[in-house]
């Protein structure tokens, strides 16, 4: 085996495979994955359907057959030789590569207390299997971690009639990468169905049936759920002697310290023109930087410079982030009492970020327009963002008409 490997079956890996052939690679591409069955979609997984869990194709057998792409399942890559270009399997055998891929995503970030593994994590299909196979109405979930990941269980869960607490360390929910002003919202709206939240929260140990906190008090749980983020899958690249800091580190065009070994998605963490390191850990991300790795095994040199863009449903609740969110917002655009915007402008007037809360996929128009203008460079000011009658697609016009 030779031509294009790559090491993770999920988007980011799925996607550069089928990037690489529709780039015009005539070669051998073979794509590794640790599950079996075909590849998957995540995002679905905190969300289930009446109690099922919801496993999204992201493409069939048929797609990858007809693009010449040998997909080998419940097989892991064990050892990664730069020096001779060869890869371990766990079922002995070896396998050789022109360029390689590294896909490997991420792992939930473990608990560190007594009784940690009492506690479920998400990620997989089958955890999600282990999850909501618990989901009984009457039953208690506690939940820990206030992220978006933790959020959307308690939302599912609270559908399926489980009571619901989400225990957080931070002070707040969403304290990450969502502005407060709108995560505020979310945790109202959580409150009005039911969900407890409890802040500023020290967990001691964990047992089968309760959570022990700190100064004492005990809480009773049939189901408890760690989703505190998660790390990086760097191993691999570890024992091949890649350079890592908080992931894999690659250039602009996703390329590794090892010239033919390439790394994208949650595991690629990228040196940006400053110095600084930026990982991303989201679906588009995982899409776009698989897109563009697969490009770029086929020989082009393309460079990554999409914007960061994440999205989450809670309730008719939907949420859009796009670009940089850090600080406090230039400008709030209140479009209904249900929709919110939120603009960030640079020192010099630039749109760089924007957020958007609304009922169903309201918010989702104006942060699609907002991109664009953040991709377009345009200037503006709180004013102007802050007022409805200056419609957002109109400033989208001038900008191209300028």
């Amino acid at each position: 085996m030779t031509g294009i490997v790559i090491v993770g079956a999920g988007e980011c890996g799925t996607r550069a495979a089928l990037s690489a052939r529709e780039a015009g690679f005539e070669g051998a591409i073979t794509l590794f994955g640790q599950e079996g069955g075909m590849p998957y979609e995540r995002p679905p997984l905190s969300k289930s359907d009446a109690g099922a869990v919801v496993r999204r194709a992201i493409c069939t057998e048929d797609t990858l057959d007809k693009a010449g792409i040998e997909y080998r399942q419940n097989i892991a890559v064990t050892a990664i030789s730069p020096e001779t270009s060869r890869l371990s399997l766990s079922d002995g055998s070896d396998a050789s590569y022109t360029r390689l891929l590294l896909a490997t995503g991420a792992s939930p970030r473990l608990l560190d207390c007594i009784g940690s593994e009492h506690a479920q994590v998400l990620r997989s299909y089958e955890d999600a299997r282990a999850i909501f196979s618990k989901a009984v109405t009457g039953k208690s979930a506690v939940i820990i971690g206030a992220g978006l990941i933790g959020l959307e269980l308690a939302a599912s869960l609270r559908k399926l009639g489980m009571s619901a607490c989400v225990l957080e360390l931070g002070p707040r929910a969403l304290g990450r990468a969502v502005p407060e002003i709108l995560a505020n919202r979310l945790v109202l709206r959580h409150r009005a169905e039911g969900v407890n939240f409890r802040f500023n929260c020290q967990i001691d140990a964990i047992a089968s049936d309760h959570i022990l906190l700190a100064g004492g008090e005990c809480l009773p749980a049939d189901l408890i759920i760690a989703a505190i983020g998660v790390t990086p899958e760097t191993e691999l690249a570890r024992q091949a002697g890649l350079d890592c800091n908080n992931g894999i580190c690659v250039d602009d065009q996703l390329r590794s310290s090892a010239p033919d070994i390439f790394a994208a998605g949650d595991c690629a963490a990228l040196r940006r023109p400053d110095g600084t390191i930026q990982r991303f850990e989201t679906w588009r991300n995982a899409r776009d930087q698989g897109d563009l790795a697969g490009r770029n095994l086929a020989g082009a040199e393309a460079r990554f410079s999409a914007l960061p863009w994440f999205w989450s449903d809670q309730y008719d609740l939907g949420l859009q982030v796009v670009g940089d969110v850090s600080g406090a917002p230039s400008a709030r655009r209140t479009i209904s009492p249900d929709n919110d915007i939120l603009f960030w402008l640079d020192a010099d007037g630039r749109l760089i970020g924007a957020a958007g809360l609304g009922t169903g996929r309201s918010a989702a128009k104006d942060i699609a327009l907002a991109e664009r203008l953040i991709e377009a460079g345009v200037s503006s000011s709180s004013e102007v963002l802050s007022d409805c009658t200056h419609n957002l697609k109109f400033l989208l016009k001038c900008a191209k008409a300028a």
